[in-house]
């Protein structure tokens, strides 16, 4: 399995922010890890997105399910062993799904911009 913070590193390389790991093994059967990032733009929650996809396919990775591609707000990619969420600002707030997951073990990954 590649590791969350591989997944991270992805996002930090297309200028994610609000990077967060959530290690829900404890709490939850529906996966390991949910990988959740902001993006500041449709073309920036696709660039992400792509960037991912083709990374991960790169290491024979592919996911089990895409949703919300024709939106430009909240898109979720499926891997089974983790789930990615890539958020407007916006659609996160709305969601709050940094409260909805609190529960879990929640690892923090600084972008550019908070060193």
């Amino acid at each position: 399995m590649v590791r969350p913070k591989t997944i991270a590193k992805f996002m930090l390389e297309k200028k994610a922010t609000n990077i967060k790991i959530f290690d829900v093994r404890k709490i939850t059967s529906i996966t390991d890890f949910f990988i959740v990032c902001n993006a500041s733009s449709e073309p920036q929650i696709k660039a992400i997105l792509n960037h991912i996809s083709r990374s991960l396919k790169k290491k024979g990775m592919r996911p089990v399910n895409i949703e919300g591609q024709d939106r430009n707000d909240w898109i979720l990619i499926d891997y089974f062993d983790f789930i990615i969420h890539i958020f407007s600002e916006d659609k996160r707030s709305f969601y709050d799904i940094d409260r909805l997951w609190a529960d879990a073990k929640i690892t923090h990954i600084e972008d550019q911009d908070e060193k």
